[in-house]
């Protein structure tokens, strides 16, 4: 089924390439079913490419799903034309009285800041509260996982050293997790963080699952039903050459481990992570499918159902 997005976005053209099926606004309204609303929190520089890497995970998914761009409702972007901003994307001051089947949350190049140093740490914590009565399943991806397991359960995050960075080989602790449903055994991630959420600092008794970690790189994947969260510190949703362009506008200092071939940077990457990325977001999106009330209003009227 298709993915539901403006006419006019520019994650429209690279998807009908590849050939995702984009819907186009005035044959949605036409069909008679309710798609799963999800709204995307994109905290990310470059939006327009984080846009078409979620948008396309999304949009392979057999069931229809309108998306909602959503930014900080005073936050400036800096990385992306304000004519975009204006023409996609609706603060979230906006939208906090409407209800959604999914909310994902992006990262945010601010990992080396306390949470409290953010400029709008406090709306984002005032956002994190709102998907406990207005969403029924959210995920959150690499700063905004580890923001996220601070607000809810004060879990701190530790700086590197050196930065994680690279594709790395994670391991499945929770197979029969319905997130992790059809994963292998293990599975390459890309990773590209400055900071860290450890093992030894996840709270005991509050239901945190720890579905996937990297022996090289840490923890990845944890379950945070009780929160209807799925908190990923890493990015399945990166294209092949992400972790390139990370490289060249680092300015070649670090390379990506485990990333090129022969670790030569002349050499083309190839992508060992599509087909999970796929998977997880399958998963998640079946998931919520599966659990959400059909009448979107009766969302956040009962607890958030845990996922077994």
């Amino acid at each position: 089924m298709p993915i539901k997005i403006a006419d006019d976005l520019p994650a429209r053209r690279t998807l009908e390439a590849e050939g995702v099926v984009v819907m186009r606004e005035a044959d949605a309204v036409r069909q008679d079913i309710r798609p799963l609303r999800i709204a995307l929190l994109n905290l990310m520089p470059d939006k327009i490419s984080t846009e078409t890497q979620l948008a396309r995970l999304l949009g392979a998914t057999p069931l229809q799903v309108e998306l909602t761009l959503v930014r900080i409702s005073d936050h400036v972007s800096r990385n992306t034309s304000a004519d975009h901003m204006a023409s996609f994307y609706r603060p979230w001051s906006d939208v906090r009285d409407e209800r959604f089947d999914g909310f994902i949350i992006t990262g945010a190049p601010v990992e080396q800041l306390p949470f409290e140093a953010v400029s709008y740490w406090d709306e984002l914590r005032a956002i994190f509260d709102w998907t406990q009565t207005h969403v029924h399943r959210s995920l959150s991806i690499c700063w905004a996982a580890q923001a996220a397991l601070h607000h809810f359960h004060g879990v701190e995050k530790h700086g590197l050293e050196r930065k994680a960075f690279g594709v790395f080989r994670h391991h499945v602790h929770v197979p029969s997790s319905p997130w992790m449903r059809g994963f292998s055994d293990d599975f390459r991630v890309p990773v590209s963080r400055w900071s860290e959420v450890r093992r030894e600092d996840i709270p005991e008794g509050r239901g945190l699952q720890i579905l996937a970690e990297s022996d090289e790189s840490g923890l990845c994947l944890i379950g945070d039903p009780g929160r209807g969260f799925l908190h990923m510190f890493n990015h399945l949703e990166y294209d092949t050459m992400t972790l390139a362009e990370e490289y060249a506008r680092d300015g070649a200092r670090q390379l990506p481990a485990h990333y090129f071939p022969d670790d030569d940077p002349t050499q083309a990457p190839q992508n060992h992570w599509r087909s999970h990325a796929h998977l997880l977001f399958g998963n998640w999106i079946d998931e919520m499918y599966q659990t959400v009330p059909f009448d979107l209003n009766a969302v956040g009227q009962t607890p958030v159902l845990s996922a077994a």
